[in-house]
């Protein structure tokens, strides 16, 4: 995945912090522990004597070396045993004076085999993930929560459909595509009028989504397709690198929340930059979720043959029904 440098920059702060505070915690339970215990000040210093020792031998390698780092090995053996011994017997874990590591992997370095470690990784998404703030507002947003009660049970003529029935199969779609991400098939298309519950159960994936440490982008339509423009057309630098930073995060995170589309001003550039968002995502394998109040129909009044394709064959289509939620819970 392509780091942007400020959050990478942010992520990379987060683990240092992390490796001062383990290391702080280390260092008191070090005073603590050689205070109440005085020997095991005695055999840490007898076990820093042996690893010199050691050390001296391999640079200096005696005839007898062999013999000299076994009888070495052995006590050192013993020095770790008594200590064991000495921490079990005070009520402490063998292992309580040993480094403190947020990431064993790692120990804390951020340093991969081959690459930026996985503990990295989630600290830079956590990073990323901070934008939700604006999507989770309401604080409860949670699978739980969402109230099937407030959609009719009976029988929509005009709709042709049981509006409780819809919200259903949206909370359990919504429910399993978020438990199962990134292991994922398809991407998500919720349409419907506007209060019907369809940012929420957005909301409701982010969150799930979100604490697997996974990247999380959310915006609306109408902000996100503008930063494309101002990518390609701004002639203030600084304007335009910001924008190239959302753009690039939009393109690359796991999973992209397009909010409201159809609300923006459809223009060519526009239209341009949601077909490069759709399509660069689909193409990199990574999944998007996008609301909008329009029918297929609307869809197809307003954008092109090759928007409307991709959004038939690679999303699954979530029709919600019903009077607007907001103005229900007001009443």
């Amino acid at each position: 995945m392509p780091y942007d440098g400020q959050l990478l920059a942010r992520a990379r702060a987060q683990l240092e912090k992390n490796r001062a505070d383990n290391e702080a915690e280390h260092n008191r339970r070090v005073r603590v522990c050689y205070a109440r215990i005085p020997e095991l000040s005695r055999l840490d210093g007898e076990m820093r004597s042996q690893m010199r020792e050691l050390l001296k031998l391999t640079i200096q390698h005696p005839a007898d070396m062999a013999g000299q780092i076994a009888a070495l090995e052995k006590e050192n053996l013993e020095t770790q045993a008594r200590r064991a011994e000495l921490l079990t017997e005070n009520g402490l874990p063998m292992d309580y004076l040993d480094d403190i590591y947020s990431c064993p992997k790692c120990r804390d370095t951020g340093n991969g085999p081959h690459g930026p470690c996985e503990c990295l990784d989630r600290l830079y998404n956590r990073e990323l993930t901070k934008e939700l703030g604006v999507l989770l507002q309401a604080g409860d947003e949670c699978f739980d929560n969402f109230d099937l009660s407030l959609y009719p049970d009976s029988y929509d003529p005009v709709r042709r459909c049981v509006p409780r029935e819809l919200a259903e199969i949206a909370l359990i779609s919504c429910r399993k595509f978020a438990e199962n991400f990134p292991a994922v098939s398809s991407n998500l298309l919720l349409q419907g009028e506007p209060g019907l519950g369809k940012t929420y159960l957005s909301a409701c994936v982010a969150r799930v989504v979100a604490k697997k440490g996974c990247s999380v982008c959310y915006d609306t339509a109408s902000s996100a397709l503008a930063a494309f423009e101002r990518q390609k057309f701004s002639r203030d630098p600084e304007e335009q690198e910001q924008a190239s930073r959302r753009v690039e995060r939009m393109l690359s995170c796991d999973l992209m929340i397009l909010d409201d589309l159809g609300t923006e001003m459809i223009t060519p550039m526009s239209t341009s930059a949601l077909y490069t968002l759709i399509n660069s995502r689909l193409v990199s394998g990574r999944k998007t979720i996008i609301s909008t109040n329009c029918s297929d129909a609307d869809l197809e009044k307003l954008y092109t043959p090759q928007i409307c394709s991709r959004l038939a064959g690679e999303y699954l289509s979530l029709p919600f029904a019903g009077q607007d939620i907001r103005r229900l819970r007001r009443q």
